[in-house]
């Protein structure tokens, strides 16, 4: 059973929400009680908080393995494509993966992301019920995938 859990553990997703608006944070996390999601939620604010938790500056530093961002693009001091530029050019976070989660449907914001190599551009769900069943779609597909080593 003890080596079960461990297993469990070693397969458990450190997940950055990048969110600004505070409903939407709400609704990740009641999203990821109804589905039982228990990968550890971290959030920021704006990309600024963002990459400091990632490069451990400060509080709510993330582990450095088994990482995923969750971006959403429109956010106060340092917006979502702004992110992925200083992510991607920084030597020890360009390969974090990332799914853009926004309300965002301008076909630019979406080539650009994936110029930038988002994993998946999603947008943000009407309904909560919706939106819950994609965040579970989404937990089970990381689930499987294998994640870089850091």
């Amino acid at each position: 059973m003890l080596a079960q859990v461990k297993k469990m553990q070693e397969r458990l997703i450190n997940i950055l929400l990048v969110e600004d608006d505070e409903v939407d944070v709400m609704n990740v996390q009641r999203a990821f009680k109804r589905h039982n999601i228990e990968n550890p939620l971290y959030v920021a604010s704006n990309g600024l908080e963002a990459l400091s938790m990632l490069r451990d500056q400060g509080k709510g530093a993330i582990p450095a393995s088994r990482r995923l961002v969750l971006l959403d693009l429109n956010m106060p001091r340092m917006g979502g494509i702004e992110f992925l530029y200083a992510l991607r050019s920084d030597a020890e976070l360009r390969m974090t993966p990332v799914i853009v989660l926004t309300t965002s449907n301008q076909d630019r914001d979406r080539v650009e992301a994936y110029n930038l190599n988002v994993a998946g551009y999603i947008l943000k769900p009407v309904t909560f019920s919706k939106f819950a069943d994609t965040m579970d779609v989404l937990n089970k597909y990381w689930a499987l995938c294998e994640m870089p080593v850091e």
